[in-house]
Parts: structure tokens; C-alpha cells; sequence
């Protein structure tokens, strides 16, 4: 007989970016650009959404654009402010916008778009004088993943 019983082992939880990663895998699996996007606030998610302009067709149809959306059905509410908002990668002017005019409180992001990027590199959104709201951005999350995704996708589409 032991001496003692091992402690119950609780499983990982998932964190707002292992989501989003999901949602991105997802979105290749369906033959959609793979990104993915979550939103948080105070530790509740409130909306997982991946790429789907193909499938609505739809090019304003963003895993970012689709995450507000339902973030803002969920809570009956037109803006997000102290929500935080999760995506594989850097989003396009057209979903930084739509951060901004959601209030969002903090973007965190992926892989870094210097082609089609919005917030870092491109039209840099948030940093125009036009700019109603900026969010806190942090960026460079898990990007060597979220790169690769990308990568792997647009390479499998060429052969």
C-alpha cells in the first residue's frame, strides 16, 4: 500500500492564444488563410473566430472582424472596452480599424505582416492622428508558430 495518494492532476487550461491557434488551424483545414482570433475580457471568452471570406464570401470576413462581431452580440453591446483581443497574426488596416472603433483595451498578435500588416508595419493605424483609439499592442507572440502556419498554407497551395 503507498504512503500517500499522488494529488489530482487538473489539465492545462487554454490560454487565449493556444484559442486562437486552434481557430487559425481550423481555418487551413477549411482552405482559408489561417488566422484565428479571440476575446477576452476578465479571464472569460467571449468569441473564437478564424478566416472565412471564402466560405461567406465575404473579404471583410477576418477571424478579427468575426471575433468583434461576436463579442458584441454576446454582451448586447456595439464596443468592447476591457476587452483584450488575441490574433495568430498582425491585422490588416481594414481589422485595425475595426479594433479601434471597437474599443478594444489590448491587441496581442503573432507573426508581424510587413506585407499586409496594419498596426507595425503598413498603414500603422493606431499611430495616425485620425486614430479615435489605440489599444495596448504587444506583438511577436508565438510567431515562429503563427509563421509557419502561413508558411506550410501558402506553400501547399502553390503545389
Amino acid at each position: 500500500m503507498p504512503d500517500s495518494i499522488p494529488a489530482r492532476q487538473t489539465p492545462p487550461r487554454e490560454t487565449p492564444l493556444d484559442l486562437a491557434f486552434a481557430a487559425a488551424r481550423r481555418a487551413a483545414a477549411a482552405g482559408e488563410v489561417p488566422v484565428g482570433a479571440v476575446v477576452v475580457r476578465d479571464g472569460q471568452v467571449l468569441a473564437v473566430a478564424h478566416n472565412r471570406p471564402r466560405a461567406l464570401n465575404d473579404p471583410t470576413a477576418h477571424a478579427e472582424i468575426l471575433a468583434i462581431r461576436a463579442a458584441c452580440a454576446a454582451l448586447g453591446e456595439d464596443r468592447l472596452p476591457g476587452c483584450d483581443l488575441y490574433v495568430t497574426l498582425e491585422p490588416c488596416p481594414m481589422c485595425a480599424a475595426a479594433i479601434g472603433f471597437a474599443r478594444i483595451r489590448r491587441l496581442y498578435y503573432g507573426a508581424a505582416d510587413p506585407k499586409g500588416g496594419g498596426v507595425e508595419h503598413g498603414a500603422r493605424v493606431f499611430s495616425q492622428p485620425t486614430c479615435h483609439h489605440a489599444p495596448e499592442v504587444y506583438g511577436g507572440f508565438r510567431e515562429d508558430e503563427g509563421a509557419a502556419l502561413l508558411r506550410d498554407f501558402f506553400r501547399d497551395r502553390r503545389a
